[in-house]
């Protein structure tokens, strides 16, 4: 399987093309995150893959193009440890981050009174911590790219908090909320954030989802679709990203008269 070489010694690469980007994504190993990395080789990136299942990730990297020269790395992103031997990787294999995506997250649905102390920490740890700390530890290499820029995939849940997902819809409200304050700390840096906020996609995590998506008709996209949406806000250098169709007037509506929502989604049971 192609991988490049991450072992520790020597010094970090120079002599890199500028014009080519360096591209991390989080969750690669499948769903959204693996069609962020596909795209991403198409377009000529040099791509790195990170999660916690390594064999999805060959899987991907697999399907990478060689001009990619595809970096695989397992990881836990909520152990400091892994962490930081992504960030010392990267730094050896490219001395540079031109684009991260922190895709990878899980989607725990249920009410709040069933779910356990441990269920919420992990939940927070996985959507908002792991982004928040990867995206420090990466921050010396997106200075070294600037102008660099960090996607944070989030959801529509992060703007409209369903019942039966508080904690979700919580984890996602943070992590815009994170995304917001990062990219006005950052501008003058050089360094550009992205909050993206895809509906119900085509994923193993939308099992997690499936009463609310039978009770309520919503739609669900591929994650090509979602990823396409993603990298057109990316090139158009947009603040934010929501899905064209009745979510982007919901999200509207949720922000000027949350008091609609509400009764929509008593009335539909959601």
């Amino acid at each position: 399987m192609r991988r490049e070489d991450m072992s520790d010694q020597g010094a970090p690469r120079t002599g890199l093309p500028r014009e080519v980007k360096c591209v991390l994504v989080t969750g690669g190993g499948s769903g959204i995150g693996r069609a962020l990395a596909l795209e991403a080789g198409r377009r000529g990136m040099f791509v790195a893959v990170c999660g916690r299942r390594a064999a999805a990730l060959e899987e991907t990297a697999a399907a990478l193009p060689p001009s990619a020269r595809p970096i695989v790395i397992p990881a836990d992103l909520t152990r400091a440890e892994d962490r930081a031997r992504i960030a010392a990787g990267l730094k050896q294999a490219w001395g540079r981050l031109d684009l991260l995506f922190n895709n990878a997250g899980r989607v725990d649905g249920g009410d709040v009174e069933q779910m356990a102390d441990a269920a919420l920490e992990n939940l927070f740890r996985t959507n908002v911590l792991a982004p928040m700390a990867l995206t420090r530890d990466l921050a010396p290499l997106l200075a070294a790219a600037r102008p660099s820029r960090v996607v944070n995939v989030g959801s529509v849940f992060g703007d409209i908090a369903y019942p039966g997902f508080a904690a979700y819809s919580a984890s996602k409200f943070a992590l815009r909320g994170y995304s917001s304050a990062l990219r006005r700390e950052w501008k003058a840096r050089g360094i550009a954030v992205t909050y993206a906020a895809p509906r119900a996609t085509q994923t193993d995590a939308a099992v997690a989802f499936s009463d609310l998506i039978v009770r309520t008709g919503m739609r669900l996209d591929t994650p090509e679709k979602v990823a396409a949406h993603i990298w057109r806000a990316v090139d158009a250098g947009r603040d934010a990203v929501y899905p064209a169709g009745p979510e982007r007037l919901f999200v509207l509506l949720q922000r000027l008269f949350p008091k609609l929502i509400d009764r929509s989604l008593a009335r539909s049971g959601a």
